[in-house]
C-alpha cells in the first residue's frame, strides 16, 4: 500500500473506472498462466485501487481529500496492529 499511489490514483481516475480495473485484475488473477510474480504485482495494484475508492468514498460523504486519504491509512494501519 502506498499512499501516493493511492491519491493519484483517486485524483485521476473515476470510482467506476477504478472499480472496472480491480474487476478485470481479478480475472486475470484467475488465468492458469498468471504467476506468483504477477500475483504478487496485481496484488499490490489491487490494493492501491481499492484504497483510491475507499479514499472516494470518503470524499463523497464530504471528507476532505487530505483528510480521507490519512483517516485511510490510519484504518488499514489500525487493522494491522489488532
Amino acid at each position: 500500500m502506498k499512499l501516493p499511489v493511492i491519491k493519484h490514483f483517486q485524483k485521476n481516475n473515476e470510482k467506476q473506472k477504478l472499480e472496472h480495473t480491480v474487476e478485470v485484475l481479478e480475472s486475470f488473477t484467475e488465468h492458469r498462466a498468471c504467476t506468483e510474480e504477477d500475483m504478487d504485482v496485481i496484488g499490490e495494484l489491487i490494493t492501491n485501487i481499492c484504497g483510491a475508492i475507499e479514499v472516494h468514498n470518503m470524499v463523497e460523504e464530504g471528507v476532505p481529500e487530505r483528510d480521507a486519504a490519512n483517516n485511510f491509512v490510519k484504518k488499514v494501519l489500525g487493522s494491522i496492529d489488532k
